[in-house]
């Protein structure tokens, strides 16, 4: 049996993994395939940024308060990464505005016929919050 400690440190290690992903992702869609990055991509990229040194440091110090750094980024960059995604598939109309040469809707990638860059962000917050809200759940128990 794992001790609830250990989980709550793993799961730490699984949000870095996904951070680190998404991080070198964004970085490696726009740097090196030279995709422009929209004004929404650039406000998720601001949530997700900072949760890379958060979880380096709350591993480093092994703190069991660092999911309480980590919700506010994971919980707003999921909402703007759902409502990046209603933008891009026209579900709603533009509020914030984007720039010409990196309009909110352009498609720049396509896997399989559906997977874009705003869904793999969506997936990416959803999971992020999802192993939050564990983390919560371990932090609190490991306190009492």
């Amino acid at each position: 049996m794992i001790k609830k400690e250990d989980q709550y440190n793993l799961n730490l290690l699984l949000q870095l993994t996904v951070v680190l992903a998404s991080v070198l992702g964004s970085l490696f869609f726009s740097e090196i395939m030279g995709y422009a990055p929209c004004n929404l991509c650039w406000y998720q990229r601001l949530c997700v940024y900072p949760m890379l040194f958060i979880i380096l440091t709350g591993l480093y110090l092994k703190s069991k308060d660092t999911v309480l750094f980590l919700l506010p980024f994971s919980i707003a960059g999921l909402f703007i990464s759902v409502y990046h995604n209603l933008i891009y598939y026209k579900l709603i109309t533009v509020i914030v505005p984007c720039t010409e040469s990196a309009p909110c809707t352009q498609q720049q990638l396509n896997w399989l016929g559906f997977v874009t860059i705003p869904l793999l962000s969506l997936a990416t917050f959803i999971v992020l919050v999802g192993l939050n809200i564990i983390s919560f759940s371990l932090s609190r128990k490991t306190k009492d």
